[in-house]
């Protein structure tokens, strides 16, 4: 999902990956591997992120 909108991958201690992109000025701290459940907190991070980048934010 982040790949597709754009995010770079990068290593991170462990089971975490950083996500970062150019139009985003924080990054994305992902943990655990490809296929676990993601927690709420972080789905709404990543949704929040990608609506910054496209310009749909609501402020």
């Amino acid at each position: 999902m982040l790949r597709r909108a754009g995010f770079t991958e990068r290593p991170g201690k462990g089971s975490h990956t950083n996500w970062a992109h150019p139009l985003y000025a924080g990054r994305i701290t992902v943990s655990g591997n490809d296929g676990d459940d993601a927690k709420p907190y972080l789905e709404k991070a990543v949704d929040k992120a990608i609506k910054l980048i496209e310009g749909e934010a609501d402020g």
